[in-house]
């Protein structure tokens, strides 16, 4: 019974579920906030390369037979969660194969989130990548105003804090977003996109030719019961 194998938990800014190296022994439906899947470095730097929302899962590749995180998943903001223990989640996916379906649906649009991040950060300016990054959160979050520092905004895109600076610095003189005590509030969603290199609009169009919707709109509770 799906309700016997789920649990509802609440997630922490900041929180680790997995981390690198490690076996992963629960998989999480995201319900609300979203969270950082992020591949470390060794001198243990993180650097971001991929968001998961609610429209996604984290610890999914189980499902493709990994044991262990190739990534780290940390919580952005806060946020509920239905958690699974692996060997629970993999004998729901059995039984349930049109979740199965979604759900590796899913791990091939991660794939392409991963794949167009990589591009981004190598091929387009940091203004731009800050703009893509921002859209990504909102789209997730469901809220224009995101708690964030320059100091974790630096290590979500891999640059030095006082670049992260004059690349807000652009957007807020554009009267794009508003920047202040920490918290990054979404002024012209319009105008924010405009300001966006290509790759958002890619990753939001592979969503529209999978889902048949953008992931803003596909951002919705699972419909499970505890």
């Amino acid at each position: 019974m799906v309700s016997a194998a789920v649990e509802r938990t609440t997630l922490e800014i900041g929180q680790t579920l997995h981390r690198s190296g490690e076996m992963i022994d629960h998989v999480y439906l995201v319900e609300s906030g979203f969270i950082s899947a992020m591949a470390v470095l060794s001198d243990g730097q993180p650097l971001e390369v991929g968001l998961i929302g609610s429209e996604g899962v984290a610890g999914g590749t189980v499902l493709l037979g990994a044991q262990t995180s190739y990534c780290e998943t940390m919580c952005q903001t806060g946020g509920e969660a239905l958690r699974i223990r692996t060997s629970k989640y993999l004998r729901l996916m059995e039984s349930c194969p049109i979740f199965r379906a979604v759900t590796l649906k899913y791990l091939h649009m991660f794939h392409a989130q991963v794949v167009q991040t990589a591009a981004c950060n190598a091929h387009h300016d940091l203004s731009q990548r800050l703009a893509r990054w921002l859209l990504s959160a909102h789209d997730r979050s469901g809220t224009p105003e995101l708690s964030l520092t320059q100091d974790l905004i630096s290590i979500m895109l891999g640059v030095r804090r006082s670049t992260v600076s004059v690349a807000a610095a652009t957007l807020q003189r554009a009267g794009i977003i508003r920047y202040q005590h920490g918290k990054i509030t979404i002024v012209d969603r319009v105008g924010l996109e405009n300001a966006a290199c290509e790759c958002y609009e890619a990753i939001s169009g592979e969503y529209r030719r999978l889902f048949g919707e953008h992931p803003k709109d596909i951002v919705r509770p699972h419909r499970f019961t505890t």
